[in-house]
């Protein structure tokens, strides 16, 4: 017996592996990570970790000799190549072969860079660890720091490195952080936040070059002019990390298709960011960046692994802590025409807000309002 092979030992992967174990899945159970650490949490990397609250050792979520206890065998360090789904086999970086009974595939995200920008010292990504590390370290030293994209991670990242001193400038296209997520009127508050707490916002505006004195960034070109920075941090997105999935057979668009169980193929499923599946009630593909779905799709996909056939079918939720508010969403706010305030004051910043389009719920906001929230939730749950 094979047993279960999960490529990917985040979150997502190594919540599979647990619930496989919890519904009594007594067969091997592998969980092959590509970084030399044990399973760890990546929210704490943008605010705890990057401001120094935190050491690494609080990010893990199971130790090695937590693992092995629950009978998972982790193989770290390993680096997935190839799948060849008719020999159920993986092929590792230096040639090693691993077969399975049935493959997860949680191998996650991997940051969208800008072509123009590679190459300066002091221009930063974070994903990993390492990133945060690197990131802390620049922080430390710098008095003006830059990011460009101003979704969730690149916020939280402008919000904690203002707390260790630099100054921020924070810069997007769109006319107003996370509005995508957040809905516009939402988003407003969002950038008032910022500019309460010191965070120079350059909405409408976009990167187009750095600049750089002895090989090292220390500014931006901008389509509003140049903008002082001694470190920049990219924040513009993430691909689904599928490369090492092609010539497999397996269906790659916009991460791994797979039908409402989350399986891609016969014996093959995905988890987490890399998986974009056919969420029944919403009639259409799905691929969703956060953490909540990390384990909801793992638990799903354990389920149906040993047989329960259900669908997967979530109610999108994801928070975000910045400048001390934590911010908490349900559904999709951003396609609403019209936010009613159900609970709280926006004025008095603590609030729960739904977002409703031609009358029907799409999404709730909680603004400092973690009970409130999740009462709210139930008007999107689906029937």
């Amino acid at each position: 017996m094979n047993g279960v092979l999960v490529v990917g030992a985040s979150a997502a992967g190594l919540a599979t592996a647990q619930a496989l174990r919890a519904r009594g899945h007594a067969g091997p159970v592998r969980l092959v990570g590509e970084e030399p650490h044990p399973p760890y949490d990546r929210p704490p990397l943008s605010k705890q970790v990057l401001s120094g609250a935190w050491g690494a050792e609080r990010t893990v979520l199971r130790a090695p000799a937590e693992l092995a206890a629950l009978g998972i065998e982790l193989l770290p360090g390993r680096r997935a190549v190839a799948l060849d789904t008719a020999a159920r086999e993986i092929t590792l970086a230096g040639g090693e072969r691993l077969r399975y009974d049935d493959l997860v595939l949680a191998t996650g995200l991997t940051p969208r860079r800008l072509p123009a920008f590679d190459g300066p010292a002091g221009v930063h990504t974070l994903r990993t660890l390492e990133d945060a590390r690197r990131l802390r370290a620049d922080l430390r030293t710098v008095r003006r720091l830059a990011v460009i994209g101003a979704g969730v991670l690149g916020c939280e990242i402008a919000a904690t490195a203002r707390t260790l001193g630099p100054e921020v400038t924070l810069i997007d296209p769109a006319p107003l952080p996370m509005a995508d997520r957040l809905g516009a009127p939402v988003a407003r508050l969002l950038a008032g936040l910022h500019r309460d707490h010191g965070v120079t916002l350059l909405t409408g505006t976009t990167a187009e070059a750095p600049v750089t004195d002895g090989g090292r960034i220390t500014g931006v070109l901008t389509s509003r002019g140049p903008v002082a920075a001694d470190a920049l941090v990219l924040a513009v997105g993430s691909v689904p990390a599928t490369g090492w999935l092609h010539g497999s057979g397996l269906t790659l668009d916009d991460g791994v298709l797979c039908d409402a169980r989350c399986r891609a193929a016969a014996h093959v499923w995905a988890v987490g960011d890399v998986a974009r599946w056919w969420h029944e009630g919403q009639g259409r593909a799905v691929r969703l960046e956060n953490r909540s779905h990390a384990t909801e799709s793992a638990l799903a996909v354990a389920g149906n692994i040993l047989g329960a056939d259900r669908p997967h079918r979530p109610v999108p939720y994801f928070w975000t802590d910045q400048h001390g508010v934590r911010i908490q969403v349900f559904g999709d706010p951003a396609a609403g025409d019209r936010l009613r305030v159900t609970e709280g004051d926006p004025a008095t910043r603590t609030f729960v807000a739904v977002a409703e389009a031609a009358g029907r719920p799409v999404g709730v906001v909680g603004w400092n309002s973690p009970r409130g929230v999740r009462g709210a939730r139930a008007l999107l749950t689906p029937p």
